[in-house]
């Protein structure tokens, strides 16, 4: 009986009995399986907690209740049985369902998330918003443990346990982040799975004490006053309670029954709640299962074998993580970090060669950056790998704890500029642009792979606070023959003089992957009799003002490309040196992406949209006034 096909809304759900949400669970995860396997997407945690979402969705009544869902990347369930399941073939492409919660997508998602740890101070402020409005409803937050081990969320619990706010966080506890978990939280739960064994054994013995004629209901009533006692005993921690929270479970994540009988007494029970689930990421699929780090995030796949439609090839993080190991095994004091992204961030390698000077810190991402500074004070060279838009998370730690103090950590930007499909949370267009902010920060972008490497050794060996941003994937087409060495806020100059005997003439400012734009465009400009002046700056910070003052004044037409936002990047250094230099009659163009928030989809559908692809650059220098 296919169940999912009669099954829309909350509703529906309601209506079903447990042995045919058991059947449902089962075409749920057939269906995101499917979808995923054409899509790309996040799978493993979703297929963890199709149980869970059902049991949310069959006792609580949504969208008048409130689920907040950590980082987002699990609810494809959560949209597919709220009224979007005709639509989920589109998840994660333009125009089409996004894949994290959105609430202008639909009044089921409460809160957008995409970022770590934020889950149960999002939902503990919606909770007092409900309290001083004299509302009734629920909130819940679902947290996975591997959030834990970021700060916020510890702060979070702190503030919501000795809240006494009517609150219901949801840990689901699958032992994974996207790497497996580190840190002591992870063995602080670890501990904590047995109290299944604690549970049972409680149980068992208030049933035979309570045959006891007489007296037993007094001997219930004494081994409550020491039963405290006994937990610290089975389970030596329990943060959680003692952080002001009533702790209820582990319970099992991937039966449905328990979890609607868990749910139901929580939402009865006063004062923040924590009910811990225990749920198998990649659940019933046996590939994930097996690998749930390489289906954390998967591009499109064989649903027979598991593996990747799209041929393996080399990218930027590869590329980084295989220097950094050549550089390591030649430089006893290199050291790497970095914050839960260990095969994302190509340091699997380095983590293997050199598991003593390497450093996971879990979802905590201001931690890894101060912990570098210590490291660095201590003599070592600290290279820290973390993606573009989670470097937002630790700005402040970049500005006191590195660069006030000068120290020499290099701080590797994966995942920089457009990244696609995962939308405006996952978007690496920021970097430049805070970064640039800071005094006594180096800045460089590398052109291609090549320059990649260049740059990772020419910045350990420079002894300062270095930013290295690279995006994610490979290079391009264009292979580049010449790479000339490095120096400090020096530019490249890829073509000069292009084509002889030319009346018209631009100067194209480019940086990083960006440069390859700037090559395509100039070819695309020949057969208009139009010579190009490319300038690979390879500095945001410092920038080589002379140059490129030089070359926009000979050419009196100047273009910028960059893969970041329009506010304070490429093109608004160029524009400043225009201004600072007083250069008269220049005609000049950023190309960048507006300042915005830029949504999701593929990186050439997103270029074409806001004109970054190459057409729409040579289109507009075609028609300038020369």
């Amino acid at each position: 009986m296919n169940i999912l096909s009669k099954t829309n809304t909350p509703e529906d759900l309601k209506k079903l009995s447990i042995s045919e949400k058991q059947e449902l669970a089962t075409q749920l995860r057939e269906l995101v399986i499917q979808t995923v396997s054409k899509t790309g997407g996040h799978l493993a945690s979703n297929l963890g907690v199709v149980e869970l979402t059902i049991a949310l969705h069959s006792v609580f009544d949504m969208p008048k209740d409130k689920i907040v869902w950590d980082v987002g990347h699990q609810t494809y369930v959560h949209k597919i049985l709220t009224g979007r399941k005709d639509k989920i073939s589109t998840i994660r492409s333009f125009n089409g369902l996004a894949g994290f919660p959105k609430s202008s997508e639909s009044e089921y998602d409460s809160f957008n998330t995409g970022h770590s740890s934020t889950s149960i101070s999002a939902a503990l402020g919606m909770a007092r918003a409900r309290d001083i409005k004299k509302e009734h409803h629920s909130v819940i937050a679902v947290i996975g443990d591997g959030a834990l081990t970021g700060g916020m969320a510890l702060e979070a619990l702190n503030d919501a346990g000795s809240s006494k706010t009517n609150l219901i966080v949801i840990l689901n506890d699958n032992e994974m982040s996207i790497a497996k978990n580190v840190g002591g939280i992870s063995q602080f739960l670890t501990r904590i799975r047995t109290r299944k064994l604690y549970n049972k054994s409680d149980k068992y013995i208030k049933k035979m004490v309570l045959r006891i004629p007489k007296i037993g209901n007094r001997i219930i009533k004494f081994v409550r006053k020491i039963k405290y006692g006994i937990k610290q005993m089975i389970i030596p921690n329990m943060l959680f309670e003692d952080l002001g929270f009533k702790y209820l479970g582990p319970v099992d994540g991937h039966s449905i029954e328990n979890l609607e009988s868990i749910l139901k007494k929580a939402k009865e029970l006063d004062g923040p709640i924590l009910i811990h689930t225990l749920t198998k990421k990649g659940k019933g699929y046996r590939p994930a299962e097996e690998n749930p780090d390489k289906f954390h995030s998967t591009s499109p796949f064989d649903i027979e074998t598991g593996n990747s439609v799209q041929s393996k090839k080399d990218d930027y993080s590869k590329v980084f993580g295989k220097k950094l190991v050549e550089l390591a095994k030649t430089d006893k004091n290199i050291v790497a970090i970095t914050a839960a992204m260990r095969d994302g961030t190509g340091l699997t390698e380095f983590a293997r060669e050199f598991p003593d000077r390497f450093f996971d810190v879990g979802i905590a991402e201001q931690h890894a950056l101060t912990m570098a500074a210590g490291l660095a004070k201590g003599g070592l060279k600290p290279v820290v790998s973390i993606y573009s838009s989670f470097y937002q998370r630790a700005f402040d730690q970049a500005i006191d704890d590195i660069c006030m103090q000068n120290l020499p950590v290099v701080m590797c930007v994966d995942r920089a500029g457009i990244v696609g499909n995962d939308g405006e949370t996952h978007q690496g267009l920021l970097d430049m642009a805070f970064f640039r902010l800071i005094p006594s920060v180096t800045i460089m972008a590398p052109k291609d792979f090549k320059e990649l490497e260049m740059m990772i050794e020419f910045a350990i060996g420079l002894n300062k606070p270095v930013v290295i941003r690279y995006p994610r994937g490979g290079e391009g087409k264009k292979k580049f023959a010449e790479h000339n060495e490095i120096e400090l806020g020096k530019c490249e100059e890829i073509v000069e003089n292009r084509f002889k005997n030319v009346d018209k003439c631009v100067t194209i400012v480019a940086v990083g992957n960006m440069v390859e734009r700037a090559v395509e465009v100039a070819e695309m400009l020949e057969k208009d009799n139009i010579g190009a002046e490319i300038i690979n700056t390879r500095f945001i910070k410092p920038i080589d003002a002379k140059t490129i003052i030089e070359k926009i004044q000979k050419t009196g037409n100047c273009i910028t490309i960059e893969d970041g936002t329009i506010a304070s990047g490429l093109g608004t250094i160029v524009k400043e040196l225009i201004v600072d230099n007083n250069l008269k009659d220049i005609q000049f163009k950023a190309f960048a992406y507006p300042d915005k928030f830029i949504e999701h989809g593929n990186v050439g559908e997103l270029e074409k949209k806001y004109k970054m692809d190459a057409q729409s650059i040579y289109e507009y220098i075609v028609g300038m006034a020369f």
